[in-house]
């Protein structure tokens, strides 16, 4: 907290709803008196105690209780991590969007998968400025791991607000348009109220390598390799996939694209002339067999270690149309987002079982971040010098460290604010504190069910997941209030049946027991009675094999 001399001009509020505590879920909303306009919308992957939960999208309660307050969503550019939530916060709370042509056009063909199409699109270029209410926004170039991506500057009357989205400093991009670190220093000299900046990369001291650098890599491979080369990466780093073809073209390969996301993506770079492939160079999946090994390239999804993806598949022979061979060279492109370590490596050691040639981080520089490391944000924070500074884009130590970089460079320490999602910071020239909190969280996606998981229904998941089923069938006659039929037991992913009848008979008892507790069962003393049925039977499961399965007593009238 930083407190002066009085200000009793309105403060500006600035609301993180998500990308805070995590990487990923990025959406944070600035607040001007009676305007608002949010920054992202974006997802993350599920955890791994997550179990059937297909994504994860900011809770967005806050914006639907001010729904006639947002002004605008602002965009930085087209990763799932900052518009993967688009489909499910415009759909309930539509207003103008604004981002640069690859992040519209990615946006707007998720939104047509979900068949959504009554949202004002409004396509901005660096250096660009929209009005939308108080906020006079404009958009800044940066260096990232995919084109068209932007820093969003608020001027508003309290004071200037950068905000970096995810970036990298980047003298050789791909595209030859180099982040405009000149408005940036501008803005400094001008003065900055306030600082918002990427720390996923913090932790690393240094600078992050040019993306030529894979380039480089994928140089030194193509003519080593006799066999296909296979290469996953995110579909979205379109600066990669251009340097593949661009590798293929040289060595005199094809190329194939496999992977929904991977052909979707690239279609659309396609169109807006952000992704080249000579004509004749691109060929479906389906005529892979036509040509000879040696004339192959293959760009797939997969890079993260998803069951369905199509690494996954190739790599486990579960792939219609391409099994991986002791020939093959496989290139696996990334680094493991956090929490995908374990699926990562279990892919990349079935790729080694199948005796490919398997190249991946440790081995070879076939991946460079698309985030900045320490030098570069020092960088960024001597060229805007702010009054005060927010970390964001970061698990809590990421935060933490960036603001220790900032006070190592002369900020004061009551100048920085570590907050979690939720905090509502308020800003102004004279102070900079938490006022606050709102509601914040996660909303798990599960196919077409928005939301209706919960912590409940995860437990339950967990539950059946790890120690199964057991469900006591009991048919109890209206009219003599008696059981009549069953007590039945049924398992599912608990024990064998077959090999498990003194148990099972053990369990069937301990229910007739628990049933024979009731001289006469009238329908109000169901409730009761399959309680008192759960716990003895998890009590003589427990006492004889220390299991705890899902115990579900039905009831059936007859």
């Amino acid at each position: 907290m930083a407190r002066g001399k009085k200000d009793n001009k309105p403060k500006l509020r600035i609301i993180p709803l998500g990308g805070l505590g995590e990487v990923g879920k990025n959406m944070t909303v600035y607040e001007y008196q009676d305007d608002i306009v949010v920054v992202d919308i974006g997802s993350i992957f599920p955890r791994e105690d997550m179990p059937g939960v297909d994504l994860v999208v900011p809770d967005a309660t806050y914006l639907e209780k001010n729904a006639d307050r947002i002004r605008g969503y602002l965009i930085t550019h087209g990763h799932e991590d900052h518009i993967g939530a688009a489909p499910y916060v415009l759909n309930t709370l539509p207003a103008p969007v604004y981002g640069t042509r690859l992040t519209l056009a990615l946006l707007n063909h998720k939104l047509k998968e979900h068949r959504i199409n009554n949202i004002e699109m409004n396509m901005v270029e660096p250096g660009d400025t929209v009005q939308l209410g108080a906020f006079k926004v404009e958009f800044i170039k940066v260096s990232h791991s995919i084109a068209g991506a932007c820093a969003i500057v608020l001027h508003t009357p309290a004071g200037v607000i950068v905000h970096t989205g995810d970036f990298k400093v980047d003298y050789t991009p791909i595209d030859d348009q180099i982040m405009d670190l000149g408005r940036f220093a501008e803005l400094g000299k001008k003065g900055v109220l306030c600082l918002l900046a990427d720390s996923t990369n913090v932790e690393h001291p240094g600078y992050t390598m040019s993306e030529r650098t894979v380039g480089e890599t994928f140089n030194s491979y193509f003519p080593k390799a006799n066999g296909r080369i296979i290469i996953a990466m995110f579909a979205s780093n379109v600066h990669r996939i251009q340097q593949v073809v661009d590798a293929a073209v040289r060595y005199r390969r094809k190329v194939c694209l496999v992977g929904r996301s991977m052909i979707n993506v690239s279609q659309v770079a396609m169109q807006l002339g952000e992704l080249h492939i000579p004509e004749g160079r691109l060929f479906p999946i389906d005529e892979i067999d036509r040509f000879a090994d040696d004339e192959v390239v293959v760009i797939t999804t997969g890079s993260q270690g998803e069951p369905m993806s199509g690494l996954s598949r190739m790599a486990f022979a579960e792939h219609k149309k391409l099994e991986i061979r002791p020939s093959d060279t496989v290139i696996v492109s990334a680094t493991p987002i956090p929490g995908n370590e374990k699926s990562v490596s279990r892919v990349i050691n079935q790729l080694v079982r199948t005796g490919a040639n398997v190249i991946y981080e440790a081995l070879a520089e076939v991946h460079v971040s698309g985030h900045a490391k320490r030098e570069e944000l020092k960088l960024i924070h001597a060229l805007t010098k702010p009054r005060y500074f927010i970390p964001i884009h970061g698990e809590y130590r990421h935060l933490k460290h960036h603001a220790n970089l900032a006070i190592s460079m002369g900020m004061d320490e009551k100048r920085t604010l570590v907050v979690d999602n939720g905090d509502v910071i308020e800003v102004s020239e004279s102070s900079m504190h938490t006022a606050g909190t709102v509601q914040s969280g996660a909303v798990l996606i599960d196919g077409l069910g928005v939301g209706d998981v919960g912590a409940v229904v995860l437990r339950d998941r967990k539950k059946l997941s790890t120690d199964g089923m057991l469900i006591v069938v009991m048919g109890i006659d209206h009219e003599l209030g008696e059981v009549v039929s069953g007590p039945d037991i049924i398992t599912r992913g608990f024990v064998y049946m077959r090999e498990a009848d003194e148990l099972l008979e053990g369990a069937r008892n301990a229910a007739i027991r628990a049933l024979g507790t009731y001289d006469r069962i009238e329908p109000n003393d169901w409730n009761h009675l399959k309680n008192d049925v759960r716990d003895a039977v998890q009590k003589y499961i427990y006492d004889t094999i220390k299991r705890n399965p899902m115990i579900l007593p039905i009831v059936v009238e007859i």
